[in-house]
């Protein structure tokens, strides 16, 4: 595992210092731990990962009823009770109703993989704490069956998280932890470069301009995000949207065109359009 190493991807820009942080926890032959604000590529990272490093990527979204037993196996009794009532011969072999999670087939694949545990901070806050042992030790024990399943190889496991929630501590000692800090100017335009190759440095000017005096303006309830940007930039070149379509003339005071792609609540609809209006009374 430790002579796989990650040098970036043709879909994806990744700074130096994520490029160290996975490659750190690969080494470690620990789970990275991923944080950053939604829409920073977290999810993408894991996906990118896999693809350059030629590996089969398997995804665990987590939502608010996820138990971590599911990312081990489950027993669907109910289908065997049904089979019994039939009359089939399959309820004889329990293991015919068991259902492989995600860490098995992780488990028991030929090569290594890669492991995309999506948003952990949903789950109930016993949940990190449930896949320590598994996670630690690379095996579980099946009790229905009586097996114990061991890992051929050690996954690469990213997990995502959004801060809904803490993590508990002996959790957070297991992995290597990196946070996603939010594209500075020029990062961001490598990103819109890989989105939008052929895009007129004109339109991007005028739109970066936009898009970052959105993110400053102080009162937010959210910041406009990297994937909003694309969304956003998406539109204007469908729509043909020209350059001076998205600021007036000193620049601080027009309402750009769709921004509905930007700015994604009421409140802070509303306390752009005010801040625009009190502008153009200034002048």
């Amino acid at each position: 595992m430790t002579a796989l190493r990650f040098e970036g991807a043709q879909d994806y820009v990744a700074t130096p210092d994520l490029m160290l942080a996975v490659n750190a926890a690969i080494c470690l032959q620990r789970p990275l731990l991923i944080k950053g604000e939604p829409g920073t590529g977290k999810t993408m990272l894991a996906e990118q990962v896999a693809s350059a490093l030629g590996l089969p990527l398997l995804q665990w979204h987590i939502k608010s009823t996820t138990k971590a037993q599911q990312g081990l196996y489950e027993y669907d009794a109910v289908s065997r009770l049904r089979d019994s009532q039939l009359g089939d011969d399959r309820v004889k072999d329990i293991g015919n109703y068991i259902v492989k999670g995600v860490l098995w087939q992780a488990f028991e694949a030929e090569q290594p993989t890669v492991v995309l545990i999506d948003e952990i901070d949903k789950a109930d806050i016993e949940f990190p704490n449930d896949l320590l042992r598994e996670l630690d030790r690379m095996e579980f024990h099946v009790y229905e069956t009586r097996q114990t399943i061991q890992a051929r190889h050690r996954p690469i496991v990213f997990i995502t998280s959004n801060n809904e929630k803490e993590l508990p501590d002996a959790f957070l000692r297991r992995c290597f932890f990196h946070y996603i800090r939010f594209p500075d100017r020029d990062t961001m335009q490598r990103i819109v470069d890989v989105h939008f190759p052929g895009l007129k440095k004109a339109l991007l000017t005028e739109a970066m301009e936009v898009f970052f005096g959105l993110r400053d303006i102080a009162g937010l309830k959210k910041k406009p995000s990297t994937s909003e940007l694309i969304d956003w930039l998406k539109l204007l070149v469908a729509e043909d949207i020209p350059p001076e379509a998205l600021r007036s003339a000193d620049g601080k005071t027009a309402i750009p065109p769709l921004h509905g792609a930007l700015l994604k609540n009421e409140q802070d609809m509303h306390l752009f359009e005010r801040l625009v209006f009190m502008a153009r009374n200034n002048r």
